[in-house]
């Protein structure tokens, strides 16, 4: 795992950086963290209406074939543009862009720098069962998962979730077995452990199962999405097999996990070197979210808690990582306990808000692959809020059934957005007309909605 090193690189006067997946806010402050530094900045995205391509620091925009639906026409056109000019490093910022480039990183690492962890390990982090097992195995707290066998979807049951199918179950992403691979971290003992499942029961109902025998209310989720899509609630016996097969429409196999009541949602941005060991960590505290019900979040604080960071810390070095992640929890009220919820497995949404608070996470990333390493970092300042305003916290603030108690914490002044810059003025510009990418491309309404 790791980089290689390229003898013809050297370190330029002007620091030549490839941004891929101008979209979304999380580019936008690695554009804007690098282009206050001198950097030279090529930013691309599969459609002109981006909102990073509308930053004074784009110092050229570049549209390419989608990774999602083009994904050969992407890859010609990005080795010609990397053997054409000489990147330092490519930054791809969404899991399908990135996990395209790495699965095809020993002839573009020829060209640039790609410090970020395999291809395998991305691929088994992205997948929650997988996560969810790994961390069982490890002693770290999650909820309560109950994973399905595909019995009842294949057969068209209600039940069917026996133990005899439910050990044969494999992880899968289409046709790919997504088991650890050589490269992936060990196992106790050596392998991923199948989770008993709650699902199996004794005897009960069609198959061997009762939805009596679940604890409500719960959480029905795709085993691989981000932010909220495809997530949904179940409160009573009587909603969960039409909840599980409507979620299974789009979402194969979902998982079923007990719903963990908010007392404290948090992230932990970090960074590891290509040994594994970490240089920098960040907490957040997630103050509001869109939708409300839990997602991407609209106004969050940076803040410490040592023993959130500490856990986050110890579950990536256990996986081996190299470069950045986010690791996001949610404390359960019920024994003050933070319990695992996923990784991001590349840079996060609300990641202008450690740019804020003094951990510039694009800029440590950049040194540590072109010096090999980079000094640890763990002071910032605590207390800064940021929001993303254009839409999030404005949908937050319309779907919010307590809006009126929210009103008037929603109109202070917070220490910064990720879009709105008076320095940085025309972003905002491309987050309304990125709309019409969403209303007019079948592709990027696949990506939102997925």
């Amino acid at each position: 795992m790791g980089l290689k090193k390229v003898g013809r690189f050297d370190i330029l006067k002007e620091p030549k950086i490839l941004i891929l997946d101008g979209m979304w806010n999380k580019t936008l402050a690695i554009v804007r963290s690098l282009g206050r530094k001198g950097f030279y900045l090529t930013v691309g995205e599969k459609t002109r209406f981006a909102t990073a391509l509308f930053s004074r620091y784009s110092n050229r925009r570049v549209i390419y074939p989608s990774p999602l639906s083009l994904p050969d026409e992407f890859l010609g056109w990005l080795l010609t543009e990397i053997k054409k000019n000489n990147y330092d490093m490519i930054i791809p910022t969404e899991l399908a862009t990135q996990l395209l480039i790495l699965k095809n990183r020993n002839e573009i690492e020829k060209y640039a720098r790609l410090p970020f962890a395999d291809y395998e390990l991305i691929s088994n982090i992205q997948d929650k069962a997988w996560l969810i097992r790994y961390a069982e195995a490890n002693g770290y707290l999650c909820p309560k998962t109950y994973i399905p066998s595909v019995s009842p979807f294949e057969k068209g049951g209600m039940g069917g979730f026996s133990d005899e199918t439910h050990t044969s179950l494999r992880l899968t992403k289409g046709d790919e077995n997504l088991s650890p691979s050589p490269l992936s971290p060990p196992m106790k003992g050596g392998e991923v452990p199948y989770l008993p499942s709650p699902l199996a029961g004794e005897g009960e109902g069609e198959g061997g199962f009762s939805e009596q025998s679940i604890e409500y209310p719960l959480v029905i989720k795709p085993r691989e999405s981000s932010g909220s899509r495809g997530l949904a609630y179940v409160y009573k016996p009587s909603e969960f097999f039409a909840a599980l097969r409507e979620v299974h429409k789009k979402y194969p196999f979902p998982l079923v996990q007990e719903y963990i009541p908010n007392g404290g949602a948090f992230g932990v941005g970090a960074l590891f070197n290509l040994h594994s060991e970490p240089r920098a960590a960040f907490v957040y505290k997630r103050i509001r979210e869109y939708p409300v019900s839990g997602g991407p979040s609209t106004l969050r604080e940076s803040v410490k808690n040592d023993e959130i960071k500490e856990i986050a810390i110890n579950l990536l070095r256990s996986l081996r990582w190299v470069g950045p992640a986010m690791v996001e929890f949610r404390v359960d009220p019920r024994d003050n306990k933070p319990k695992l919820m996923e990784i991001n497995p590349r840079f996060w949404g609300s990641l202008h808000l450690a740019i804020l608070s003094g951990i510039d996470f694009p800029y440590l990333l950049y040194k540590m692959a072109v010096d090999g390493d980079i000094d640890p970092i763990w002071d910032y300042k605590l207390g800064v809020q940021c929001r993303w305003l254009i839409p999030g916290d404005i949908l937050h603030l319309i779907s919010n059934l307590k809006r009126f108690k929210l009103s008037l914490d929603f109109f202070k002044r917070t220490h910064g957005d990720d879009i709105i810059s008076t320095s940085d003025p025309m972003p905002i510009i491309g987050r309304v007309s990125s709309i019409l990418a969403l209303l007019f491309d079948k592709d990027m309404r696949r990506l939102i909605f997925r």
